[in-house]
């Protein structure tokens, strides 16, 4: 089957931008260029720009031109959490575990409002100081010894695993994190700094493959002098 003109003039500026030829946010050719660069018409080049447009490896700036879009696809970003110290130092302590039903807690879990859902309050340690404050909301089928010791909720991941033969690291997630400033009182009590100091905080919600029922919601705040990540860029 012959590839038509203008995926093939898309293709080629594709590959340019992928390459590195642009850097984001560079001027791209303007039609001009185009059309007597590659010998075609200009309803071929328009539709080629307006793919790549499309595919986010463009952006038009009214009166300006076209430019190379500074978030373009193409490329994988990697996102890693750092810690900063060694984790057989890390250390787990399990303050509640209570069972609620707080609507704005059920729609983070998509349960609907007559669903219960356990909250495990955990704090973690090392060397003595207290690093992150996690809240991990669970829904209540997902708990089956909501009455066990409060050690039994020591790795969340692991009850997981045992219990329902679920991995979690394997499951789908979206994190994001914020800057906390000031920070909740009742927070920097528990890490023991001043509300004036900032945490970040981690918002997680991992998800079963498969169905896309939510499997736990965290809320995480972390000390700011334990917070160092990495960005990895790879082209695809």
């Amino acid at each position: 089957m012959k590839v038509p003109k203008y995926q093939l003039v898309q293709n080629e500026l594709k590959q340019q931008i992928i390459s590195g030829k642009f850097e984001n946010g560079d001027k791209f050719y303007t039609e001009a260029e185009l059309t007597k660069l590659y010998k075609v018409s200009s309803i071929t080049v328009i539709r080629a720009m307006n793919e790549l447009v499309k595919d986010g490896y463009l952006v038009r700036q009214q009166g300006k031109g076209t430019f190379v879009s500074r978030s373009r696809k193409g490329k994988l970003v990697n996102f890693s959490d750092i810690e900063i110290f060694s984790m057989d130092h890390d250390q787990v302590t399990v303050l509640s575990c209570e069972k609620g039903n707080d609507q704005i807690i059920l729609d983070k879990l998509e349960l609907d409002k007559n669903s219960f859902y356990y909250k495990i309050n955990r704090v973690r340690t090392v060397d003595g100081s207290h690093y992150i404050y996690q809240q991990s909301y669970i829904p209540a089928r997902y708990i089956q010894q909501p009455d066990a010791p409060l050690e039994h909720f020591q790795s969340i991941y692991q009850r997981f695993k045992l219990d329902f033969n679920i991995h979690m690291s394997e499951e789908s997630f979206l994190e994001t994190n914020q800057i906390s400033f000031p920070t909740p009182k009742e927070v920097a009590e528990i890490l023991q700094i001043s509300p004036e100091e900032p945490t970040v905080l981690q918002v997680k919600r991992t998800s079963k493959n498969g169905t896309n029922e939510i499997l736990e919601y965290v809320e995480s705040y972390k000390h700011w002098k334990y917070y160092k990540f990495e960005i990895s860029v790879n082209k695809q």
